[in-house]
């Protein structure tokens, strides 16, 4: 017989389910996903961390887990909730089911409850701190403790789910992956460009919680790559000798990361950058822009971006509850992007530096695979600083 569970949110809103996962109590900020598939990738997604994901599609589980979808060494982020968990598993690649990936790995996650309800009632009144528990489910007390737990802003989050040192990767993309963009016009069966034999770029990727497609991407693209904390300076950066900087997505809010910003603003007239998302932030900061937080965040594999360079628009796979602000936005950034749900910035690039980056997952999977031609302009950045 399933156990019972409670979520409940900080304006008094109680919903009772069922729970599917791990034992416990957790805490964090209630958002949601409104992606149909990738639900093992979300819950691996680091930058989740410090949140309660809730994924619109009704029904989650039915293809159950792989060791080779995986986005990070764990999950990261504090809850999971569902309209129906399916323990049909009908998927050749899958070797558990999600509710035993779940409990293994701590994660406590409800079902049963009225999930377009919870939508509806972020998105009237904006992202609300919440708890799920299986322990307590007496209302009141329940949402007294929602109410006293902390929020996003202000919090640094990025020391939760860093990379202890640096180390090496030189695993690519799975052989499942398609690459349909006009980069993989010339690339080899290997994955790696032809002109990679006489130019193997290093770049050194900034772990702030990173999502390992993405240096699957870069590998792939002939790249040697070096994965380094997100806490490292820029001095210590440089003294790794990159070709390249890249900065990865990651948790919560950008503008406490001062040690990181300091970084980015030590190596951005020396290498050439490429950032992603928390990365994206970070660059931008680093230049003197602003962020804010949204009001309930992008998160999805179904945003549309204009690409104002080639007036294409991309659909593409997001996650970020804060984003750059217009109001102020330093002289020497070029907006590149736009979200053309909200007119949020998506994208911007240095007038004079090669130093650019996306807000939104180029490396998305399970897709889509619109923007990840990115990753050969980042290539052809470093091999012109190179010449």
């Amino acid at each position: 017989m399933s156990k019972p569970a409670k979520l409940a949110l900080e304006d008094g809103a109680v919903y009772a389910g069922y729970s599917f996962g791990a034992d416990g109590e957790v805490f964090g900020e209630v958002c949601f996903n409104t992606s149909m598939t990738g639900y093992q990738e979300i819950i691996t997604d680091p930058s989740y961390c410090g949140q309660i994901v809730a994924m619109t599609y009704p029904e989650i589980g039915n293809y159950g887990v792989n060791e080779e979808d995986a986005e990070s060494r764990q999950p990261f982020l504090s809850g999971f909730v569902v309209r129906e968990y399916s323990r049909r598993v009908s998927n050749f690649r899958a070797n558990e089911e999600l509710e035993q990936f779940l409990a293994r790995n701590g994660v406590v996650a409800i079902q049963g409850i009225d999930t377009r309800a919870l939508v509806r009632r972020i998105r009237d009144r904006g992202a609300l701190r919440g708890v799920l528990s299986t322990k307590d489910l007496d209302d009141a007390s329940l949402v007294a403790k929602a109410q006293a737990s902390p929020s996003m802003l202000g919090r640094d989050l990025v020391r939760e789910v860093v990379t202890d040192a640096a180390h090496d990767w030189t695993q690519g993309l799975h052989p499942l992956t398609r690459l349909e963009d006009s980069a993989s016009e010339h690339v080899e069966t290997n994955g790696v460009a032809p002109e990679s034999a006489d130019f193997r770029p290093h770049v050194v990727a900034m772990d702030y919680g990173m999502k390992w497609n993405i240096p699957r991407y870069l590998s792939q693209m002939g790249c040697k790559v070096t994965i380094a904390p997100g806490t490292m300076s820029g001095e210590e950066i440089l003294a790794l000798n990159p070709d390249g900087v890249f900065l990865s997505n990651g948790p919560g809010d950008p503008e406490p990361l001062d040690y990181a910003i300091k970084a980015v603003q030590h190596v951005l007239d020396q290498k050439p950058i490429f950032g992603i998302c928390l990365g994206h932030q970070l660059l931008s900061l680093a230049c003197g822009a602003k962020t804010f937080k949204l009001k309930f965040g992008h998160r999805g594999a179904n945003q549309p971006v204009m690409d104002h360079v080639t007036g294409k628009v991309e659909i593409t796979s997001q996650n970020h509850g804060f984003a750059v602000d217009r109001v102020g936005l330093p002289g020497e950034l070029e907006v590149t992007h736009t979200n053309l749900n909200d007119d949020t910035i998506e994208g911007v690039r240095h007038r004079e530096l090669p130093a650019f980056s996306v807000q939104y997952h180029p490396e998305a999977s399970a897709g889509p695979h619109d923007s990840s031609y990115l990753f050969e302009r980042f290539r052809e950045s470093m091999s012109v600083a190179s010449r």
